[in-house]
């Protein structure tokens, strides 16, 4: 059932083919990413090139660790073990604590329009998922990784402040609404907010506190300190190996509330004072690329929703003596419920409710973006995880990140170099590619292209409705060239 329960979870994930950090990136930022850009910052969707702009589907997976490095080659062989240290090193000798994640975002059939030169609407769909687990100390880890129970860790002491694993599968339905509040002379602003309906797939958690042990031999250990607390959804318990995951989605059970909130500020120094005046045709918004340069900031994924546990959830104080090491492991044969019932019994349990809440992974966006001759951008962007830390059992987090991207951009066509690192350290090179309906890309394409050794990797894909012209711009071409010589300052009676 272990295995069972799992693989829901990693199969609700990966359906999403669901963050951490930015959605899309290099991409995300961009004056042509529309209804792509909203989950970033809501407020770009105000001012927008598209009258309307519709996703088909989209998806942005990420996975990575600090512990272990695994040749390239072998990931790519389909072998079916892999050999520590041949296949795959960890990391033994690092001084530092140890962290992996995990996220998948998929956008299923999702709008954006415009209705006004000020104002847009979107309506977005997406299956998410998300994964964490770290914050353990290096020895630690390697007790546990490297031949568990191994002989060369007897008759020591282990001790470990926090560590948890969290993971969570939801499907959002978020309504947005942005505009222009403010434009006077060289400067707009805008904002935006998107109201997020949550529906609760799949969630685990699994945290220890102020945990301390003495192995004593591979049989026996002292656990002198500690307090576990794990759990899962009932839903969990249902799901089968026969089960696949459109039998178990339920986009409304577990419901929950989530916001978004965002604004940006455009610099318009080359701004005429008429504001603008055009009608028809894809680029019915030219005025929407006459920034010099932008800078925007978000509050994303505020909220969560709240889930039943199942009956074999415990918390845990997990002190006591000769307790056997290998009664810790799961059985062969045995159920995840059987198991963490039998856990249960080995230890005091603590007081413990019936439910609990799953936090989204919030995070603070920012951004800055520099036109430099209206084919040619410079962006600047940066993810920041707010609720990282180690107050709340039940949530997962972003990946506090940084990222530059230079950026060519046409109408139809649009390149993107993102270049990038993360709170670990770990730094990549990317690529990116927008042609017509297709987006595709990767933040660590020419890094992980360039390495032996990975330990972590993203990948997105997008499949888009552009929208077609089907006759003459009216802006440009009609009405005498009114627009044209306003833009320009032509024809302007003489005070």
């Amino acid at each position: 059932m272990r295995k069972k329960r799992l693989r829901y979870l990693i199969v609700c994930l990966i359906a999403a083919i669901p963050a951490q950090a930015q959605v899309f990136p290099g991409y995300h930022t961009s004056q042509f990413a529309g209804v792509h850009a909203v989950p970033f910052n809501p407020a770009l969707a105000a001012g927008s090139r598209y009258k309307w702009d519709v996703n088909i589907i989209g998806a942005d997976v990420k996975a990575g660790n600090t512990y272990y490095s695994f040749v390239k080659s072998s990931l790519l062989s389909g072998q079916e073990k892999m050999v520590r240290n041949v296949d795959y090193i960890p990391d033994t000798n690092a001084t530092r604590k140890q962290y992996g994640w995990g996220s998948a975002d998929v956008m299923l059939p999702s709008v954006l329009y415009s209705i006004d030169e000020k104002q847009s609407i979107a309506f977005t769909w997406r299956v998410r998922g998300s994964a964490n687990a770290g914050g353990m100390e290096t020895q630690i880890v390697n007790f546990f990784a490297l031949n568990y129970p191994n002989p060369r860790f007897t008759n020591r002491n282990f001790a470990s402040k926090f560590a948890a694993a969290n993971g969570n599968a939801w499907n959002e339905f978020a309504l947005s609404y942005a505009r222009v509040i403010k434009d006077e002379g060289d400067h707009r602003w805008k904002a935006g907010i998107s109201l997020k309906y949550l529906g609760g797939q799949a969630s685990v958690y699994t945290v220890v506190r102020d945990a301390s042990f003495t192995f004593n031999t591979t049989e026996l250990a002292d656990i002198n300190s500690g307090r576990v607390h794990y759990g899962y959804n009932e839903e969990l318990d249902q799901y089968t190996s026969k089960d696949n995951w459109s039998t178990v989605y339920s986009p409304f059970q577990n419901p929950g509330i989530g916001v978004d909130l965002g604004v940006v500020y455009e610099w318009r120094p080359d701004n005429d004072g008429f504001g603008s005046m055009h009608e028809g045709g894809p680029d019915w918004n030219p005025d929407a690329d006459t920034w010099k340069a932008r800078f925007g900031v978000s509050i994303v994924d505020i909220g969560g929703m709240s889930y039943r546990k199942s009956v074999p959830s415990a918390n845990l104080d997990v002190t006591a003596d000769n307790v056997l090491v290998r009664s810790l492991n799961k059985q062969r044969n045995e159920s995840m419920r059987s198991y963490a019932t039998r856990i249960a019994t080995m230890f005091t349990p603590l007081e413990n409710e019936d439910t609990y809440f799953m936090n989204l992974p919030t995070s603070l966006n920012m951004f800055g973006d520099i036109n430099l001759n209206g084919r040619f951008f410079l962006s600047v962007s940066a993810t920041v995880a707010l609720n990282g830390g180690e107050k709340d059992d039940n949530k997962t987090n972003a990946l506090t990140q940084f990222l530059v991207t230079p950026r060519f951009e046409l109408k139809n066509l649009g390149l993107y170099l993102p270049v990038s690192v993360n709170r670990f350290g770990q730094a990549d090179a990317g690529f990116a590619l927008r042609a017509g309906p297709l987006v595709i890309g990767s933040a660590s394409l020419f890094s992980n292209l360039s390495r032996q050794m990975i330990n972590h990797a993203d990948v997105f894909v997008a499949l888009r409705i552009v929208p077609i012209r089907l006759g003459k711009w009216s802006w440009d071409k009609g009405s005498d060239g009114t627009y044209r010589k306003r833009r320009h300052n032509i024809g302007c009676p003489t005070i």
